[in-house]
């Protein structure tokens, strides 16, 4: 707990102020997110769906007595799309690891996917992928799955170091789906994160009240205004919540926290990815492409991707 500590303080202390996205994610502003994903000016996640709903068919990981790790896993719906085109003697001996930050997103899902699915074992994994790639079993075959864009949350150095990460942990005939957003018109980036209804703004705002309970701070939610906005020379939607008026508080009666009226605390960048950024993105992975998939609009892309050696 004190270096989630220390690393909120990091970036509500250095210039300009963050906060970093997988804070967003306790189980408040995990349900929160569940309802972005079915706004209707929210396509990444429906796009994305389309795209997973055919694919199994489509691959040649052989599932039979194998292991889906996914990353970031969230709640249970893409998983289910995977498990639905699965025969029920291959569920019988698959094993699947749901890996989030979020307990009650994992305990939710598993839940869930057991009505519904009799697999081997669901064993949840609490922990950030980032850090603790070594505690993912390593004893089977095994499809990771890293969907939704979340790459996007990384800039360039740190997408890059999280694959060569993710490269170290994969054994030879590993495979991986990945899932990247798309450059796309700047007017249906933005639209999908300032939804009509405000459901965005609250899940943005929510990071105040994850960032009171470990710090013990007493944020206002209703101090900042949510913003969102796409950079076009960074090829992101930046999200960002701007302080409505001069906010000063005292952490521990000894470290000040303080904002300016307008300042703003950058919460999220979701980068957009182009055809030359996939490319680059891969090529140094050193994971082969074997196949791309993409929806008419290309609005998506799933990479299917192998570690060869």
């Amino acid at each position: 707990m004190e270096d989630v500590r220390h690393e909120i303080l990091t970036g509500l202390t250095t210039q300009p102020k963050y906060i970093l996205p997988k804070y967003f994610y306790d189980e408040k502003g995990s349900d929160l997110f569940e309802q972005i994903t079915f706004l209707p000016e929210y396509y990444p996640t429906k796009t994305e769906k389309q795209i997973l709903k055919n694919l199994i068919s489509h691959i040649d990981f052989d599932f039979n007595n194998a292991a889906i790790v996914e990353l970031g896993s969230g709640d249970a719906s893409k998983i289910s799309l995977i498990f639905s085109q699965l025969t029920d003697e291959i569920l019988a001996e698959l094993t699947y690891y749901p890996v989030d930050i979020s307990y009650a997103a994992i305990q939710q899902s598993i839940t869930d996917l057991s009505k519904h699915f009799k697999l081997k074992s669901i064993t949840g994994l609490v922990l950030d992928f980032n850090t603790q790639f070594h505690l993912i079993p390593q004893n089977r075959k095994r499809l990771f799955l890293f969907l939704g864009s979340t790459i996007g949350n990384f800039d360039e150095k740190e997408r890059h170091r999280f694959m060569e990460n993710l490269y170290h942990e994969m054994q030879p005939g590993d495979h991986l789906l990945l899932g990247l957003d798309r450059v796309k018109e700047m007017a249906i980036l933005e639209k999908a994160y300032n939804d009509s209804q405000g459901v965005t703004a609250r899940f943005n705002k929510n990071i105040l009240r994850v960032v009171n309970r470990i710090l013990d701070t007493n944020f206002n939610p209703d101090d900042f205004e949510h913003k969102a906005f796409f950079n076009q020379k960074q090829n992101r939607i930046e999200m960002h919540l701007v302080a409505q008026k001069n906010i000063q508080m005292m952490i521990d009666k000894r470290l000040n926290i303080s904002l300016k009226q307008a300042e703003s605390i950058h919460t999220e960048n979701s980068y957009k990815f182009t055809d030359a950024d996939i490319e680059k993105l891969t090529r140094n992975s050193r994971l082969k492409i074997k196949q791309v998939f993409s929806d008419e609009n290309k609005w998506f892309s799933v990479i299917y991707l192998v570690k060869t050696n």
